[in-house]
């Protein structure tokens, strides 16, 4: 090895060019967003999930207990009244109660007589598709 050999060995750099390192942060960046936007995605349904689950177990205990037992609705619900349902569906996901302005869920009697309801509709507003609606069956 000769003194050119040498001098050409410390004048060679080693490294990533700055161009190669922005190339990579912004593909890593886009990424990381996709991935941001896709969990937001699926945590809103879950959310969307979860509110039909309720809506669903409010609308069978209406129709399977309460119906069945008394030969009409209710003009409100709550824990009360339809006991057979776990206490935690009456909290909708952003930790509001059923009857509360800011709740998703809402419950709305109709044809009612000294608190004998003949209809009902139960909803809950849903983040990613349009309102989930059950009505009475009988």
């Amino acid at each position: 090895m000769d003194i050119y050999d040498i001098i050409y060995d410390m004048n060679t750099k080693r490294g990533f060019t700055i161009l190669e390192i922005i190339i990579v942060a912004t593909f890593a960046g886009l990424l990381l967003l996709l991935f941001l936007v896709q969990k937001s995605n699926l945590d809103a349904m879950k959310r969307d999930d979860n509110r039909k689950t309720a809506i669903n177990a409010m609308y069978y205990a209406l129709e399977e207990d309460f119906y069945k037992d008394h030969g009409y609705y209710p003009e409100f619900i709550s824990e009360d009244n339809l006991k057979v349902i776990d206490p935690s569906l009456w909290t909708d996901p952003d930790g509001h109660n059923l009857g509360d302005p800011a709740s998703s869920y809402s419950y709305e009697a109709a044809d009612c007589k000294n608190g004998k309801c003949q209809e009902y509709t139960l909803k809950a507003r849903l983040e990613k598709e349009d309102t989930y609606t059950k009505y009475n069956r009988n």
